[in-house]
């Protein structure tokens, strides 16, 4: 029997030649937002080692959205420029390229992992115009936010639907809205964060919907829209399933086409899921109860439990994180572990098993 995990999945009017995807993961290593050559080897060498889709990481519609100063950003054009020679090398690999659009919101300005991550000040590169729904910190000695108004929040919207102009420009062929871990869309989703008063706290999700319409206007009709979503926030009076079904049934009638299903990150302290696949079970409930694909991202590690999640129809995508950091070309050994026939590059050729 054929292996599900090597299917092609069609969605809109782009074919992924398998269920694999890997997940958009920030490196951290840009210079004003824009991507070198580091994004080039990262995401092209999983495009050579056969994975489906790659996924580029939370690439910030504005400035001020970057999670660190070394984000990489899609708000102006040369940005877009340096984007365009990595799409077309993933393409030329028989692999979609996509891109995340993020906004960081509060979570915004801090230093790199390895620099031991905290607010990033103006010393090194960092900014305090930060933004969310209210004026409440992520955490104890991060920047205070404003609480966004009309304008901003318009400026938010418009600065989404440029990043989706210029990501088509530029070569992409799906789009991932970030709506999870504490970004600015997932702050304005949940109650953890978001407690106004006016029409945005009133539907929570309303900020979100506007973002998706914006996008989905400069987005073309036969290109695919994904949204990630943080479908449970991990605390108690936090975004649970419920809400997760809900939100993703409104963001199917507004075009997109496939949630990508992760948690937590709203406020700090959340204690990490554990086990194997821990999304998995989220993201079958959404893909039944709200009637779209799903994709489904969290310890996802062997071929077989990769197998068994689309064979069974608990998801529609695997998301693979550290697993493609371990191994670039896990796709390639997955397809010889599950007896898959698929096209290794021709330079490989006298590797194949």
């Amino acid at each position: 029997m054929a292996a599900a995990l090597f299917s092609p999945l069609r969605l809109r009017g782009v074919t992924l030649a398998n269920r694999i995807v890997m997940s958009p993961m920030c490196q951290y290593s840009a210079e004003d937002g824009v991507p070198g050559d580091w994004h080039l080897v990262h995401l092209g060498s999983r495009a050579v080692g056969g994975a489906g889709l790659v996924l580029a990481e939370a690439t910030a519609v504005e400035a001020r959205g970057r999670i660190s100063p070394q984000d990489t950003g899609i708000w102006n054009d040369r940005q877009a420029e340096a984007w365009a020679r990595i799409t077309a090398f993933v393409r030329a690999q028989g692999c979609v390229p996509g891109l995340q659009l993020a906004h960081a919101g509060r979570k915004a300005s801090v230093r790199r992992p390895w620099e031991g991550g905290g607010p990033a000040g103006p010393e090194s590169g960092g900014w305090t115009d930060l933004v969310g729904p209210t004026a409440a910190p992520y955490a104890p000695g991060a920047a205070a936010p404003a609480a966004l108004e009309a304008a901003g929040l318009a400026g938010v919207v418009a600065a989404f639907a440029a990043a989706a102009g210029r990501a088509r420009a530029a070569g992409f062929r799906v789009l991932e809205i970030h709506a999870a871990h504490g970004y600015l869309l997932h702050e304005f989703l949940t109650p953890l964060v978001n407690d106004r008063t006016d029409a945005y706290g009133q539907d929570r999700r309303r900020l979100l919907l506007e973002v998706v319409d914006a996008v989905r206007a400069r987005w073309p009709e036969e290109l695919p829209l994904f949204v990630r979503l943080s479908v449970i926030d991990g605390v108690p009076g936090g975004l649970g399933v419920d809400d997760a079904v809900e939100t993703a049934a409104r963001l199917a009638a507004h075009g997109v086409d496939v949630i990508d299903c992760s948690s937590r990150g709203a406020v700090p302290g959340i204690p990490a899921a554990q086990g194997l696949g821990y999304h998995v079970p989220h993201a079958a409930r959404l893909r039944r109860e709200a009637g779209l694909p799903t994709a489904v991202v969290g310890a996802i590690r062997s071929p077989e439990q990769a197998e068994t999640i689309i064979a069974s129809g608990q998801a529609d995508l695997v998301v693979l994180a550290s697993e493609f950091l371990r191994r670039p070309y896990w796709a390639l050994q997955a397809a010889h572990t599950l007896g898959a026939e698929v096209p290794w590059p021709a330079q490989y050729l006298r590797a194949r098993p």
